[in-house]
């Protein structure tokens, strides 16, 4: 069982045994280690002590002051959330791909496609020359599945496995952001789908918006749901940190790659902040 395998694991657990309260060694027990190794496991995962991490993992604060009336950026800093200016996002460019590319499918496109061990769990990143296109995590060995969605964004593209060519980019991304360079993303969508995006851009680690307040940044504040779709349809997940979009209750709400890896990477960006200030 991999690390995050692990992370996920007592998440799980936790969830399910919330109003319990369980200790460290409960929930070791949980994930087949003793207390000792699980603590390990989580000072290498998360940089963070396991009670520490549960902190940040928590959202109940947060939906209590949402409730309250606080707008989700107000709300983070004060539930314990890092908040904005704490420490900067890695600075990622967007690139739309033109209405004419778009037509073509990908054709004459060259796209370098790797699977990497992200902190999250198997994650295929796919790369051409314009900037990276293709982010997604993906559950065990399901290698073909991942490239299959790939392969549907950019049907005509010819698509080349290089597995260690991505390794680089990959330790770049999910370094310590001190360490990051800047990034260029090459994506395609509907003049709405960008604008959404590049607000979500706008968001910075440790922050949360909600629907509401994300489709009013992106300049269409009557059109949260809509807003909701463009989010969901999102290609290159922890770049485009549709991560920390929440529900107006502070309720964490579905992701497209598992409301699980969700939560883990909330609370793990909430400690690599941690470690910095």
């Amino acid at each position: 069982m991999s690390s995050y395998e692990s992370i996920a694991k007592a998440i799980r657990y936790l969830d399910a045994h919330r109003t319990e309260q369980p200790d460290l060694a409960t929930v070791a027990a949980e994930v087949g280690m003793s207390p000792a190794q699980f603590h390990r496991m989580f000072r290498a995962w998360a940089g963070a002590t396991p009670e520490d991490f549960l902190q940040c993992l928590t959202l109940s604060h947060a939906r209590c002051l949402l409730r309250d009336g606080k707008d989700a950026l107000a709300s983070a800093p004060d539930s314990g959330l890092s908040g904005p200016g704490r420490l900067h996002d890695l600075c990622v460019t967007l690139d739309a791909a033109t209405p004419g590319a778009i037509k073509t499918r990908g054709a004459g496109l060259k796209i370098c496609a790797g699977v990497v061990a992200s902190p999250f769990g198997n994650c295929l990143i796919g790369e051409t020359q314009r900037g990276i296109c293709h982010l997604s995590f993906f559950e065990g060995e399901d290698r073909e599945a991942a490239l299959a969605s790939l392969r549907e964004d950019w049907p005509l593209a010819l698509v080349e496995n290089n597995d260690a060519g991505i390794e680089t980019r990959a330790s770049q991304i999910f370094s310590p952001a001190a360490a990051r360079a800047p990034l260029k993303l090459y994506v395609k969508g509907t003049a709405f789908q960008l604008s959404v995006w590049r607000a979500l851009l706008e968001v910075q680690s440790g922050s949360l918006t909600s629907y509401g307040q994300l489709a009013s940044s992106a300049g269409y504040p009557q059109a949260s749901r809509a807003t909701g779709t463009a989010v969901g349809r999102n290609a290159i997940s922890f770049l485009i940190p549709c991560h920390r979009v929440i529900r107006k209750t502070g309720i964490s709400g579905n992701y497209r790659w598992g409301a699980i890896r969700k939560r883990a990477i909330l609370a793990w960006e909430n400690s690599q902040l941690d470690r910095r200030t």
